[in-house]
């Protein structure tokens, strides 16, 4: 399966789950206690990459962001988020070039 498919299957996944409610599930458990619930794991998750990456731990930095790509899927589908969408506007950024932003510089003395 290529990147592409294997997210188009866990975005399929999640919304089964969500369509087809099953007993014991992760996903439907999550979808059922709404939106903050779904965004204290994505904020969980995100700490939990943070944390791996900077310990430089490579095998628990992969484990963290996948659970962090989970949960960001489950709160795609949970607010109506298209997968297409999110791929289309990485494909749209992927074709800039030269887009290095110019930051504004502050004077903390004044």
């Amino acid at each position: 399966m290529n990147d592409k498919e294997v997210l188009a299957a866990l975005y399929a996944t999640v919304i089964n789950r969500r369509d087809n409610p099953k007993e014991g599930s992760y996903t439907c458990y999550l979808l059922d206690k709404g939106i903050d619930k779904i965004l204290k794991k994505v904020a969980e998750e995100c700490g939990e990459t943070i944390i791996a990456a900077k310990n430089g731990d490579n095998k628990e930095t992969v484990f963290e962001i996948a659970d962090l790509i989970y949960h960001l899927t489950v709160m795609m589908v949970d607010q109506g988020i298209e997968l297409d969408d999110v791929l289309a506007e990485l494909d749209k950024r992927s074709e800039k070039t030269g887009n290095l932003k110019n930051f504004h510089v502050v004077d903390k003395n004044s």
